[in-house]
């Protein structure tokens, strides 16, 4: 069995801004703390939810500080970048911050061969003590961590022991459940695939939805634990329009995930450039799906 270190229901958290567009720091720590109330057992900060690539290095410091004094479940700081000497700094100063581990993407724009990708998980991963959770996400990356670069990085390097995927391929997922480290734990980045995720061996999700559906995602884990199937299919069926509502050709994860903690009444703000601020159409649209499971503010 996998020991699921950082919790089986983890948030991807968004990150709050006030009118002028600043970092909310009080809202960060009180989203946080409305977010594990709401059934999370850890979150994700500065992650690309988190709006990371437009936050200076500052300011992410300036989040796990708050995040980190408002909440005592596990958190992971978003470090990666395309730089690998820019993401051990980074990983550095998280460390100095009380984060329990790091959650390091895969270097996206310059697509580097998987030999530089494993170069760049190995030198982070021999600058600091943390563990680190790899994320896959070749949407963004432009590159997928290849099947045998994970494995080996799983098995090789001790404080590698989790991947967040989101490649969309749950034959892969099982290939490498199948070939690490039972203590590597695999998690859904992708919240739709998460029950056929779980089906081959993740141990849960770092999810956008979670922002509003935490408890739910939480019961569809249990019932898939406890061999309920039926129950877990029964509520990723009422997860649906959850899933379906969080992009558009017009607004991204971020944008819906805000949308929703505005219409609950939690800090939020706009977006920041080059994403484009919340439409009435998103917030229509995210109001039905609120409806739709009774959490309307």
């Amino acid at each position: 069995m996998s020991l699921a270190r950082f919790g089986k229901v983890l948030t991807a958290m968004i990150t709050p801004f006030r009118d002028d567009g600043s970092l909310d720091l009080e809202g960060a720590a009180a989203l946080a703390q409305w977010l594990v109330a709401q059934g999370n057992d850890g979150l994700v900060v500065a992650g690309t939810t988190g709006e990371a690539p437009t936050l200076s290095d500052d300011e992410k410091v300036e989040l796990w500080q708050a995040v980190r004094a408002a909440v005592d479940v596990p958190l992971l700081a978003g470090t990666g970048s395309n730089d690998t000497r820019h993401t051990i700094g980074l990983c550095r100063r998280a460390a100095e911050t009380g984060v329990d581990g790091l959650l390091v993407v895969s270097p996206y724009y310059n697509r580097p061969p998987q030999a530089g990708i494993e170069a760049h998980f190995r030198a982070v991963a021999a600058a600091v003590d943390l563990p680190i959770v790899m994320y896959d996400v070749p949407t963004r990356t432009a590159q997928a961590i290849a099947v045998e670069t994970i494995v080996r990085l799983a098995n090789e390097v001790e404080t590698i022991v989790g991947l967040k995927d989101a490649r969309g391929k749950p034959g892969d997922a099982a290939r490498i459940v199948a070939r690490t480290p039972h203590t590597f734990d695999v998690y859904s980045g992708d919240d739709n695939l998460t029950l056929p995720l779980l089906a081959v061996g993740a141990v849960g999700v770092v999810g956008v939805a979670t922002h509003w559906t935490a408890g739910l995602h939480a019961e569809m884990i249990a019932a898939h634990g406890k061999g309920d199937l039926q129950a877990a299919r029964e509520i990723n069926a009422r997860l649906g329009p959850s899933f379906a509502v969080e992009t558009s050709a017009t607004w991204v994860h971020a944008s819906a995930a805000k949308a929703a903690l505005a219409a609950l009444g939690q800090p939020a703000g706009d977006m920041r450039l080059p994403l484009p601020r919340i439409g009435d159409d998103l917030r229509a649209a995210i109001g039905e799906v609120l409806d739709g499971l009774g959490l309307s503010r």
